[in-house]
């Protein structure tokens, strides 16, 4: 039976795992609104997917207001002030490691990007202490966390029990052993660290206790970040990307995020206008689409403020159109291009006013950088090691600039009235699931839980495997999967559905009528809950 959507006329949290839905949920029945339940949910998810995302990392969100004006944060934070090409040439590197102290090279965004959200919450009349709103991830923190299906699952892969980085074995191999689903792990210090900020606000951990503990960490395991650049971060508020289609507008998030290649790829697929969902038409169309995009995000994304093309040129009707034309809907295009990995969840909440929330949240590999500070219980990201030391290269290294990202929440103004916030985590993957989730709903009409639980795909690399082909799902038809071969693409077929790879999805739809509508994977450990 396709997985099934929940409606409510109040408010919907859908999230990867259910304790967070659950969490933010109560926050709208309490009368919070959907900002506030994001923020609950984002830190309790925190403790429950601690492979995924946490206070290291980075965030990113798109909101919709009630009177339909559309704001993003990025929260995105930026090198250390020692993190020089210099520094990683003198320890003989070529390139920067994927794990331990110097991988913990960027300065975590994620909390600045709440206390942002928050603002937001509060000038569309939200009154909830954050108190309140971290309560949930407190009470969990402090009895110690069951490793779900998820975790569980990393450390079935060769990754998973092998990180080598201060502070790992000791938190996630309890006796040197691999943790088991359902067996409870410590959060640490994390407990204390939530009701610290409970206390003295969200930016104390950066200009404060918590911010001055961090630095200390990170300076004994010679992280190149130090307490200045702490002190130096905030999350800003920029213009999303916005381009038409489907009668409306659609959203996503600007660089130095991937949101560009999202919203090509929607754009190109609406002028190839495959007939049928999971059609060989609509695969290789989204695909072959993913693969012009993705050259050109090569060219152009990178730091916000170092930009050198205007991202909305490439989403012009002449622009889209050109990148459509050039599309052979009966060959495959050469593929391998180089492919990142990643590892995130993404959030979304509606409320009765018609707020609307995407949200995404990652430390960039499963477990970051795998160096997780005593003091405070906080994972540091990785997503750092994106950066080239090579000079002169697009997002070459340097203290202060922002790293390229995977993550890109995405948001819909349709033309026949409903809003609809999706997203889904997975690397590279995440603009493909986009894509087919969004055109399933919207394009073909498929229910919003069977829109995400249907079988997907995934193009290129991902958990470290060396694979770069097209991987499927079962559960396409064999006619789809002959003609993908017969088109040149390689293909694999997985021998199971709902594969942990392809990712997360999830999306809240809010209705003319005023209902409230979502879903969330069940490839995941979570769900949608309804106020």
């Amino acid at each position: 039976m396709a997985h099934e959507s929940v409606r409510s006329q109040r408010g919907v949290v859908a999230a990867p795992h259910l304790a967070a839905a659950e969490a933010g949920a109560e926050v709208l029945k309490e009368g919070g609104n959907g900002v506030e339940a994001a923020i609950a949910a984002a830190a309790i998810v925190v403790v429950a997917y601690p492979h995924m995302n946490h206070l290291g990392g980075d965030g990113f969100w798109v909101l919709r207001e009630p009177s339909g004006r559309v704001r993003y944060i990025e929260a995105c934070g930026f090198a250390g002030a020692r993190a020089t090409r210099e520094f990683y040439r003198e320890q003989g590197l070529e390139r920067i490691p994927e794990r331990g102290p110097l991988a913990a090279l960027t300065v975590p965004g994620a909390v600045g990007g709440w206390l942002l959200a928050l603002e937001a919450a509060k000038a569309n009349g939200g009154r909830m202490p954050l108190a309140r709103l971290l309560e949930p991830a407190i009470a969990r923190a402090r009895a110690g966390y069951p490793v779900s299906k998820s975790l569980a699952w990393r450390f079935t892969t060769e990754r998973g029990a092998s990180i080598e980085a201060p502070g790992f074995a000791e938190t996630f191999l309890p006796g040197g052993k691999v943790a088991k689903l359902g067996e409870k792990l410590s959060a640490g210090r994390l407990a204390d660290t939530f009701e610290q900020l409970a206390r003295a606000g969200l930016d104390d951990f950066y200009r404060g206790d918590i911010g001055r503990e961090i630095a200390a960490d990170l300076e004994r395991i010679d992280s190149p970040v130090v307490r200045a650049d702490l002190e130096r971060y905030r999350a800003v508020l920029r213009a999303p990307l916005a381009t038409p289609g489907r009668g409306g507008t659609l959203y996503n998030s600007p660089p130095p995020t991937p949101g560009l290649v999202s919203l090509m790829i929607l754009g190109i697929l609406e002028r190839l206008r495959p007939a049928e969902a999971e059609s060989y038409e609509h695969v290789h169309a989204i695909v072959e689409a993913t693969k012009r995009a993705f050259r050109i995000r090569d060219r152009v994304v990178t730091d916000f403020e170092r930009l050198a093309a205007d991202p909305l040129a490439f989403l012009t009707t002449e622009a889209i159109d050109r990148e459509a034309k050039a599309i052979d809907m009966q060959r495959a295009a050469p593929w391998p291009e180089p492919a990142g990995k990643g590892d995130t969840i993404w959030l979304g909440a509606a409320d009765s006013s018609g707020l609307a929330v995407s949200y995404i949240q990652s430390l960039y590999f499963e477990f970051g950088s795998g160096c997780v500070l005593p003091q405070t219980g906080v994972i540091m990201q990785n997503r750092g090691c994106s950066f080239s030391l090579t000079p002169g290269a697009l997002n070459a290294l340097e203290p202060g600039r922002r790293p390229p990202h995977t993550l890109s929440p995405a948001l819909a103004a349709l033309g026949d009235g409903r809003v609809m916030a999706y997203g889904t985590m997975g690397g590279e993957g995440q603009p493909q699931t986009q894509a087919a989730v969004f055109s399933r709903h919207v394009d073909f009409g498929v229910p919003l839980g069977e829109a995400i639980d249907r079988p997907r795909w995934i193009l290129g690399r991902t958990w470290g495997s060396s694979i770069t082909n097209l991987r499927l799902e079962a559960g396409f038809r064999d006619e789809a999967i002959e003609r993908l071969q017969g088109a040149g693409h390689d293909v694999q077929v997985l021998p199971d559905s709902h594969n942990e790879v392809m990712g997360h999805a999830g999306a809240v739809v809010l209705h003319p009528n005023g209902t409230i509508e979502g879903a969330h994977d069940p490839r995941s450990d979570g769900g949608a809950v309804g106020a």
